[in-house]
């Protein structure tokens, strides 16, 4: 159990967190609090709970993802990515429904760590991940477009296209404050940052607008309108249910504990780039299902490490959880103090937030690059896209990996009668090779079951590099998730001064190198046809 559940927290605090470091994740901490509270409560609003059921889950589970988790600087919280998920269970099941699926997920999230599965998630590929996020990012938009637009619509049907029918069945109804109000909050969250670098413009649009809407008496909907007075208690509650009705929440429970799963050990290893650090991906799906189980009693909704938030986190200086227990105590400050006033926010400023949110979330750059790629990639892509939009995100995921696999075992089938480069190397005894430069070689398709671990490996080679010649000899193909990897490792390497130099290229991974943009980040001239004119090369440059 030791070597399986290690939160990082007690590990830093054992090795010791000098003053200085502990200041600058204080300061962290509060700014990352800050940007978190609107992104709370449009979350929560969104998915059709009270506002301050996504402020509780910021402070309870964000404390306890940063107190046991397995990262320095996971933040976590509610994200976008629940709203559809949390929005349709408490449509079936009621809110009682959702405190059970939310724990029941949170028993599935330590069961995956504690079966070790945290690095089997490297298995999904890229663009499987893109076409759910993309797809959750066009109906978190859709869901939205109702208060942007102010119409006066009492039932929006739950269905992607019945909803865009109402919405053009009542243009001629729209609400031009509301609109303008929507327009304003989203440049101001755009702009804000280019005038104002510490504080999120979020915080500043859901402020400055709010004040403007309550002094001037403009007529639109707020937080008040529909959910009236917003508590500041924090109250330990129980679902009502049967026991015989607990296998109807294992579907939902299993979505929220997959999609959890993926967003939090994404967002880890983004973070774990920002500083050069390595998260525990066991011990984090522990923490996550303990705060997930805990988080409902007290009112909460399901949580997961938030990306931009940890982002921010790293970006103002953090480096151990302690800014995100910061975090959690900042929100839990500003709750009991300001708790109240939180009636007075328009809801056209959270449908702002959340367009802006959903904008971030489509990943459309990676949505074009694998268009522009391989077949096989753009079915996956295509696919988990759709489904997610048109029927359900759990069936997304379930025919994304399926589809994978079967495309993946028609994509080997296919190379068998390709060719591979064949070189003819004088320098086989790599103990010659000039000081500073070193090899490495892959054998076999670069796809989304290798990318992860090839990718590390080279990370760890070319640290220790001033040259990294990678010999691609034995790769027939790369697919989009090795290109999405390679392209993270290139940027990482670059600035640590590492020179990427590629041998032995076959014309048809050029072809997919070149699509994806990566030859232009390595540099044409460092991707060579043979190991020969590869280590002439580096010796010119070394």
């Amino acid at each position: 159990m030791n070597d399986i559940f290690m939160p990082k927290f007690f590990s830093l605090l054992k090795a010791g967190i000098s003053k200085e470091q502990i200041i600058s994740d204080i300061f962290a901490g509060i700014v990352v609090g800050i940007v978190a509270l609107p992104l709370a409560i449009a979350f929560a609003v969104a998915s059709g709970v009270s506002p301050e059921k996504g402020l509780i889950t910021a402070i309870v589970a964000g404390f306890l993802i940063s107190l046991l988790g397995g990262s320095r600087v996971q933040i976590g919280g509610p994200t976008g990515a629940f709203i559809v998920i949390v929005f349709g269970i408490v449509e079936q099941y009621g809110i009682d429904g959702l405190i059970i699926s939310t724990v029941m997920s949170g028993v599935f999230l330590i069961l995956f760590g504690l079966l070790k599965l945290g690095a089997l998630l490297k298995y999904f590929p890229h663009p499987l991940v893109v076409g759910f996020t993309s797809g959750i990012a066009v109906v978190i938009f859709s869901t939205q477009v109702k208060d942007a637009l102010g119409l006066d619509i009492e039932k929006l049907p739950s269905e992607f296209v019945e909803k865009w029918k109402v919405y053009f069945l009542n243009l001629n109804h729209i609400n031009l404050d509301a609109l303008i109000i929507t327009l304003v909050t989203i440049a101001i969250i755009v702009f804000s940052g280019k005038f104002i670098k510490k504080i999120p413009g979020s915080f500043i649009a859901i402020i400055f607008v709010t004040f403007v809407v309550h002094l001037a008496h403009i007529p639109v909907s707020t937080i008040g309108t529909y959910f009236g007075e917003i508590s500041s208690a924090i109250h330990f509650e129980l679902p009502s249910f049967h026991l015989s009705d607990l296998s109807i929440y294992i579907a939902p429970a299993l979505t929220i504990a997959l999609l959890g799963s993926i967003e939090s050990l994404l967002s880890a290893v983004i973070s774990d780039g920002m500083i050069s650090g390595n998260h525990r991906s066991n011990t984090e799906l522990i923490g996550q299902g303990i705060a997930n189980i805990i988080t409902p009693f007290f009112g909460g909704i399901p949580a997961t490490g938030a990306i931009a938030r940890t982002v921010t986190n790293v970006k103002n200086g953090a480096k151990t959880p302690i800014a995100g227990m910061v975090h959690a105590i900042t929100l839990l400050l500003i709750v009991l103090f300001f708790g109240s006033y939180a009636k007075l926010i328009p809801m056209p400023v959270l449908a702002g937030i959340l367009i802006v949110v959903a904008y971030n979330m489509s990943e459309w750059r990676s949505f074009i690059s694998i268009i522009k790629g391989s077949p096989f990639d753009i079915v996956i892509l295509l696919s988990t896209f759709f489904l997610t939009v048109l029927v359900d995100l759990t069936v997304a995921i379930e025919v994304g990996v399926v589809l994978s696999s079967l495309l993946f075992m028609k994509r080997m089938s296919d190379i068998a009668d390709i060719p591979l480069q064949i070189e003819s190397d004088a320098l086989e005894d790599y103990s010659k090779l000039p000081e500073g430069v070193h090899t490495y070689e892959i054998s076999g398709p670069l796809f989304f079951g290798s990318a992860k671990r090839y990718a590390e490996t080279i990370k760890d080679i070319g640290n220790n590099s001033k040259i990294l010649i990678i010999r691609m000899r034995y790769v027939p193909f790369i697919d989009s998730t090795a290109i999405h990897n390679l392209k993270g490792l290139v940027e990482i390497l670059h600035t640590s001064g590492v020179t990427l130099v590629l041998s032995g290229v076959s014309s048809l991974v050029l072809k997919d190198l070149d699509k994806s943009g990566l030859s232009d980040m390595l540099g044409r001239e460092n991707i060579l046809s043979s190991f020969d004119k590869a280590l002439v090369h580096a010796k010119r440059i070394a």
